[in-house]
């Protein structure tokens, strides 16, 4: 039995906690530092993740036979280089590979260089020059600009901008220290449009292999209005990704990334995620994290059936081919909940209460920044928690989740009350198959008939009157209901194409029976 060691203290390390102790193969999970959340699943151990030569002391003197990096600080300062030079195992690329999240820059080169589809992009190491070039841009027509801290900014150094006076001031920000040493250099790209995605892929440098689709929601408001958070909440799967466009990102941007990474002699034993913008099915990177996303490995996890162990361990020793990933067919939604005042200032140390009973709905209530105080647990971060849970659709799957958040209460909580709901307004989340879409209509054809047909013909002449025919056609009608309804749960109709559907029918309904009565 195997001892494993997380690094981290949010919602990304306790859902990797909490599918890790499931395997048969895990004897111990160790999270350093953790939170109040991660303590129940896992024994935290008092050691900051910037804290690498400790982390790997603990390792060594603990007999810890595999180590998991959650944040990506930890990653871009080295902890692979420190682990690996002691022999011990451990998830994640070393320092130099890091920099594929840790510099914009950096990514972006590699990305132009091995034909990995992204937005056009200059790097500037001063305001004034990027200033210019922002007028420049605006002076040609573009209708907006994005810039981006080059360094690590905890997710908040991105501004997408649509007039040049709020890139230029985002701009000073960056270079007058408000992201520390991240914001000594800037990338300013051009604005992409269409849907984002995230493709989380494991590889051992040999192998690349996508885990589930999913989605993240960057704003903090509904409707994707506010500014840039660390996410608000995730789905998985996203209908985004289509067949074909997973095709696209496997062929255009994860085979040209591992052929670059074994290319430039990265150490990249880990996963990549590929933030995705895609426009008529046309996929194009946004950004590379050398990390699990969070929250969207929160659903991930959720839908992941086989042992996580076993995965992660033969991705770190090169043996990735010989992994099983085994998925659920359900979907998972996560509802992450903030402090008020997220992504500025906020409070911290309110009581948390309803986590007992949210458990109970049946979702899974991952801990993004909590603490233990007294026989409390309070809240000690902007992201608090994150509600997940699954559904045989996605539509199930948002209505769990919700109803996991309902009982959840902490002064100026807040949350996003459309998190999965661009999936209900996709026509690729109706029907599965054209089969099923034919027998589908078929059926309400022939409910349509049923409706129409005149049934005092057929009825008996001291039957043959007003009111029997009403009911018979109320029977019909409403049988035509409830089968249409459960047609709507099992074949995954929108919201939209079932309220068609019922005003169809009972208008076709009205009208007959009027007719009936007329005539």
């Amino acid at each position: 039995m195997k001892k494993v060691l997380v690094i981290g203290s949010g919602g990304r390390e306790h859902a990797l906690v909490w599918q890790l102790k499931r395997s048969s193969q895990v004897e111990k999970v160790y999270c350093a530092p953790g939170n109040a959340g991660i303590a129940a699943d896992a024994e935290c151990v008092n050691i900051k993740v910037d804290e690498l030569e400790k982390l790997a002391d603990f390792a060594q003197s603990n007999g810890i036979d595999f180590t998991v990096v959650g944040p990506e600080a930890p990653l871009c300062a080295g902890i692979v280089d420190v682990f690996q030079s002691r022999k011990l195992a451990i998830f994640g690329p070393d320092k130099v590979a890091a920099q594929l999240e840790g510099s914009k820059d950096f990514a972006k080169k590699f990305m132009v260089k091995y034909n990995i589809p992204t937005a056009a992009y200059d790097t500037f190491d001063n305001a004034d020059d990027a200033c210019k070039y922002i007028d420049a841009q605006f002076d040609a027509g573009v209708k907006g600009i994005v810039v981006k801290a080059d360094g690590l900014a905890a997710g908040k150094g991105v501004l997408v901008a649509e007039n040049r006076d709020g890139a230029k001031d985002f701009v000073k920000e960056c270079f007058n220290g408000a992201f520390g040493s991240a914001g000594t250099r800037v990338v300013i790209e051009e604005m992409l449009t269409g849907e984002e995605a995230s493709i989380l892929a494991l590889t051992d440098g040999k192998t690349i292999v996508p885990l589930v689709s999913s989605q993240d929601h960057k704003r903090i408001f509904d409707r994707d209005l506010g500014p840039n958070t660390g996410g608000m909440g995730a789905y998985s799967p996203a209908p985004v990704v289509t067949k074909a466009v997973s095709e696209r990102i496997n062929n255009e941007i994860l085979q040209p990334f591992l052929k670059g990474i074994n290319e430039e002699k990265l150490n990249f034993r880990g996963v990549i995620f590929c933030g995705l913008m895609i426009e008529d099915g046309v996929p194009k990177v946004l950004e590379f994290n050398v990390r699990f996303g969070d929250p969207e490995i929160q659903p991930v996890m959720r839908r992941f059936e086989g042992d996580w162990y076993d995965v992660l361990t033969k991705t770190a020793e090169g043996r990735l081919a010989e992994a099983e990933l085994k998925w659920s067919k359900d979907a998972a939604v996560s509802v992450v909940i903030a402090s008020g005042g997220y992504p500025g200032k906020y409070e911290n140390g309110y009581e948390i209460t309803g986590l007992k009973e949210a458990a109970e709905t049946g979702a899974v209530v991952f801990h993004c920044g909590t603490a233990k105080k007294d026989d409390m647990i309070v809240t000690a971060g902007g992201r608090v928690l994150g509600v997940s849970a699954t559904g045989n659709n996605i539509r199930n799957a948002i209505f769990n989740a919700y109803f996991g958040v309902k009982p959840i209460a902490f002064k100026d909580m807040f949350y996003r009350r459309d998190i999965g709901f661009k999936a209900l307004r996709r026509p690729a989340t109706l029907i599965k198959s054209k089969a099923k879409a034919f027998f589908l209509m078929l059926f309400f054809a022939i409910a349509g008939i049923l409706l129409v047909y005149p049934w005092n013909d057929l009825l008996p002449a001291k039957y043959a009157n007003w009111e029997q025919i009403t009911i018979i056609r109320a029977a019909v009608l409403l049988f035509t209901l409830l089968r249409l309804s459960l047609t709507a749960a099992r074949k995954k109709l929108s919201y939209r194409l079932y309220s068609m559907s019922v005003i169809i029918f009972l208008f076709i309904w009205v009208f007959t029976s009027l007719m009936l009565k007329k005539y």
